[in-house]
């Protein structure tokens, strides 16, 4: 009993330390925020009072010339008046770039200040944050960390700098691995420039695996090509009605979609534009048929809609700042021990619903999340329990459910996979 109660108070004390930890570290990065906002506001009122500054150099100087080129026309030498205010033109402009020179200098310093509230306010040696034994050798590490940023680089299209990295890396990536990302970035590009051809060719010949993800990608795009018909007016209402019968597959699980773009013909000759119909001519159509096509062709492929390694390093960004005060309050508290597994972190971090890809299993018994080495297992009764739980359960070669309880033979139990 003191045992236990030593231990929660040991549990409250380091949860104790952790929230200080973190009230400073939002205290932290607010007073860099500050800095920063400071410098934005200043970047604004300079870029105002710059494009102010010019133009009226500009009207001014564009009024000296008319009445130089008029002067010349009509050949008349150059007066006095003239030459004095072509002294001022020149004063002037010199003036107003002094001032905007000094004024871009006073913005060098403030941007100063922030780079020095960053180094006051944040510990800059962040490799030693997470031990070393957590991780696998530093050549697997870079080879790892190689391969993300090349599939990054696929991903968004940069094809050529992807090919660089892999020669000068001496990376080997297979053809199989590019594949999909070439002909994902080929369609893409296409429906950048508002081709429908390739992304229509590709989701008729995928029609059988998109229909079984309940995808309606191939609607969409039969119903942006009859919609750029419309856009065409009365002269393409007969191609119009002739593409219509593509949508006959579509019919049932489209139909209001569909009655809309019929009803529209209607108000052809009159123009769609001031029509009840006009919200069918909104540009937001493409990218909605871009993110479309990306994510249920990625879903398709097996490929993840988002760059594991833009996923990743968003995760870190809001990771870092807990992992770095667990490691202040251990080497605090001396208990170097606490962290020592590769497969998970000595507190749970909140990283939001958008980082959510899977489900976990934490054991009722014992309290703890299972892994590949203490996999769930569900026992005939349906209750489900951790391997390491089971084993402890187990008297006489007979296990007893801690739920129901039914008796039955451990060798019974099956292996859940999440």
């Amino acid at each position: 009993m003191a045992c236990e109660q030593g231990l929660l108070k040991d549990e409250l004390e380091f949860a104790s330390h952790l929230h200080i930890n973190s009230e400073a570290a939002m205290e932290q990065c607010a007073s860099v925020e500050r800095e920063v906002d400071k410098v934005l506001q200043k970047f604004l009122t300079y870029g105002q009072h710059c494009e102010q500054s010019l133009e009226e150099l500009l009207h001014h100087v564009g009024q000296l010339r008319a009445e130089l080129a008029s002067a010349a026309l009509q050949g008349t030498p150059l007066s006095a008046t003239l030459s004095l205010v072509m002294s001022q033109c020149c004063r002037k402009i010199k003036d107003t770039v002094q001032k905007l020179a000094s004024d871009h200098k006073d913005i060098h310093s403030s941007v100063s200040r922030v780079g020095k509230a960053i180094d006051r306010n944040f510990d800059s040696e962040i490799c030693g944050v997470v031990s070393d034994a957590v991780w696998d050798s530093r050549e697997k590490q870079q080879q790892i960390l190689q391969m993300a940023i090349v599939e990054h680089l696929y991903q968004q299209g940069m094809l050529s700098v992807a090919e660089e990295l892999c020669q000068e890396s001496t990376l080997n990536v297979d053809l199989d691995f590019k594949q999909p990302f070439l002909e994902l970035n080929r369609i893409l590009e296409a429906l950048h420039e508002q081709d429908l051809g390739p992304a229509l060719e590709w989701a008729v010949s995928h029609r059988q695996r998109l229909l079984e993800l309940n995808s309606s990608l191939e609607f969409k795009l039969h119903r942006l090509h009859f919609i750029r018909l419309l856009a065409g007016g009365p002269e393409k209402q007969l191609e119009a009605l002739s593409y219509a019968r593509h949508f006959q597959p579509f019919a049932r699980l489209h139909q209001r979609e569909i009655q809309v773009m019929m009803g529209s013909l209607v108000y052809l000759r009159l123009g769609l534009e001031k029509s009840p119909y006009c919200h069918l001519l909104d540009n937001s159509h493409w990218a909605e048929i871009c993110e479309t096509f990306t994510r249920d062709a990625c879903s398709l492929l097996g490929l993840s809609v988002e760059s594991p390694l833009s996923v990743s390093f968003a995760s870190g960004c809001v990771a870092l700042p807990v992992l770095m005060n667990i490691k202040a309050v251990i080497e605090q508290r001396q208990c170097t021990g606490v962290w020592s597994h590769k497969d998970e972190l000595p507190i749970e971090i909140e990283l939001g619903m958008k980082c959510w890809y899977h489900s976990v299993f934490a054991c009722p018994i014992l309290r703890q999340q299972t892994s590949d080495s203490n996999p769930p297992i569900k026992l005939i009764c349906g209750h489900v329990i951790s391997r390491d739980a089971l084993n402890k359960l187990i008297n006489g070669g007979k296990l007893k459910c801690p739920y129901c309880p039914m008796e039955q033979n451990p060798a019974d139990g099956k292996r859940i996979i999440f």
